[in-house]
């Protein structure tokens, strides 16, 4: 009997996730935070950070392509969705977040957004719940995740750039101040937010329950959970406090409690990791 012959070399898993141009082709660089360093004694984390300002141009040829890919993805029930392979780098520059018409995606078991421009995630993921694999592998603008995304009770699997999330253990980056809560959301056009603000320019649901904000008030917090095959920084948009109770634990190491952000968490805390 012969010997087998070796297996080949495992060809790059993302060659077919890139899309037109390469890696970064239709990305900007972000200057948040020094997350690319790899010497940990010449990283000096920020004093602070904000939240991407930048809004979704849905007059834009991206974003209209986009709304077509997912639209053929919801019809043909596809279980693996690559939307950038599709889009030309210049459109993939103008896409800085998702369409809330993702919720259709039922189907979907792997989201590959590997070298997005993307600098936040819409909470509809949730409604993801055939989800398995999530891959936003090197989206390096992208530093939090919606706290809907615990919603997935299937995701097992990902591949998320650590270094560029908020609170990662190498940068040390802290997470952008939040606004305190309010007990009334009758001052504020909630789907007309600031996204340099509150992180989103729409909230219309409590993360934790699905309530209308608008019949609550509104808290916002950080927590830090695992999700998948990582532990990720999640934003949690509130209806109550009674909300912010029922939130799980974090895993041991990190931040015990949701919390506000800012500058200084890791010496308030007694240096846990966030």
């Amino acid at each position: 009997m012969k010997d087998e012959p070796p297996p080949p070399l495992l060809a790059n898993r993302w060659a077919d996730a890139a899309g037109e141009g390469g890696p970064g082709a239709g990305r900007e660089i972000c200057r948040c935070f020094d997350q690319h360093r790899v010497r940990q004694d010449r990283v000096r984390p920020p004093h602070l950070v904000r939240f991407h300002p930048e809004r979704q141009d849905t007059a834009s040829p991206g974003w209209r392509h986009l709304l077509e890919l997912v639209e053929e993805a919801a019809a043909d029930g596809r279980e693996v969705f690559r939307p950038l392979v599709e889009l030309s780098p210049a459109e993939q520059r103008q896409i800085v977040t998702l369409p809330p018409t993702i919720a259709k995606l039922t189907e979907v078991k792997h989201l590959v957004l590997y070298g997005s421009n993307l600098v936040r995630i819409p909470p509809e993921i949730g409604s993801m719940t055939n989800l398995r694999e999530f891959s936003p592998y090197t989206s390096h603008r992208l530093h939090w995740f919606p706290y809907e995304l615990t919603r997935c009770r299937r995701l097992k699997a990902g591949t998320v750039s650590t270094r560029s999330l908020y609170g990662n253990l190498k940068v040390r980056a802290p997470f952008p101040p939040l606004q305190p809560g309010r007990a009334s959301t009758r001052d504020l056009d909630l789907l007309g937010l600031d996204p340099g603000v509150w992180g989103t320019d729409v909230i219309r649901a409590c993360s934790v329950c699905d309530r209308p904000i608008a019949e609550g008030g509104l808290h916002q917090v950080w927590i830090s959970l695992r999700v998948g095959t990582d532990t990720v920084p999640l934003l949690v948009n509130a209806c109550s406090p009674a909300c912010i109770d029922a939130l799980p634990a974090p895993p041991d190491g990190y931040l015990p409690t949701p919390h506000t952000g800012g500058p200084g968490m890791w010496r308030k805390r007694g240096d846990h990791r966030a």
